[in-house]
């Protein structure tokens, strides 16, 4: 099987989610790549956390070319990143420091478990109180430590909860989807440094590894995302919000669910 293939289509994938729903990615890479690696004959023991070590360091592009498109819609908000970027910073070497003294089932667990809660929390969409707002530089900086923490064990580029997380705060929708997208940057500059440095000494990976990051899968998979993002973005702005939400909360539920079903 040419496994080149297969990258593109999952960065492609990934990409168009990016860029519709401010995401990194990772929720909807790590599974597929699971899939990739293991049909590829890579050593079980590795196969979470090479997974996750590639589909963060691959937020890093679909990041930028995210922004990008949303910025052009004005849909970013700086305030929001810059508040939460010192938390994230903290929040993601803690995480990666914590990644590399887990198994890989438990870590398999952990990441069906908080997908899990973050589909259910996207499905039943509720309304926020008409007075809250965001919180002050403490609350910022303790929400971007949180989630992080979080994303850097499950790659994803913390979405999944900074978007409730601004919705909950009554900032518009489209701006929490701009704003997540700028917000994945830093948690995946973190979480691609830790996943270097933990697997830097690991035995029995692929050649042409960086630690946990797989250099071949990582330059298909960004390629293709990087292209992908910018139509994502703009299907956003085009089509109601929550029937996005909906259908990638379902899909998110599909793939963590195989994954586990995979690994158990």
């Amino acid at each position: 099987m040419e496994w080149w293939l297969g990258y593109l289509a999952v960065g492609a994938f990934a990409g168009f989610f990016a860029g519709m729903l401010g995401i990194g990615g990772g929720g909807v890479m790590v599974p597929l790549l699971v899939m990739l690696f293991d049909g590829q004959g890579i050593a079980r023991e590795h196969l979470i956390h090479l997974a996750v070590g590639t589909a963060m360091a691959n937020i890093l592009f679909t990041s930028v070319s995210s922004v990008r498109a949303h910025a052009r819609r004005g849909a970013v908000r700086w305030d929001v990143a810059r508040g939460m970027i010192p938390g994230i910073v903290a929040g993601g070497l803690a995480g990666t420091l914590l990644a590399g003294s887990i198994s890989t089932f438990a870590l398999a667990v952990a990441f069906t478990i908080i997908v899990y809660a973050a589909s259910v929390n996207i499905l039943l969409d509720r309304a926020p109180s008409s007075a809250r707002a965001l919180p002050g530089a403490p609350g910022l900086f303790a929400a971007g430590f949180v989630v992080s923490g979080v994303s850097s064990l499950v790659a994803m580029g913390g979405a999944f909860m900074t978007v409730p997380f601004m919705l909950w705060c009554n900032v518009s929708i489209r701006q929490a989807i701009g704003s997540a997208a700028m917000i994945g940057f830093p948690i995946a500059l973190v979480g691609t440094a830790g996943y270097v440095a933990i697997g830097w000494n690991a035995g029995g990976l692929p050649a042409w590894s960086l630690g946990y990051v797989f250099l071949p899968a990582l330059a298909c998979i960004a390629s293709a995302s990087v292209l992908a993002a910018p139509l994502g973005a703009a299907v956003s702005h085009r089509t109601p919000t929550r029937m996005l939400k909906r259908i990638f909360g379902v899909l998110l539920l599909a793939l963590a669910t195989k994954m586990l079903v995979n690994l158990w």
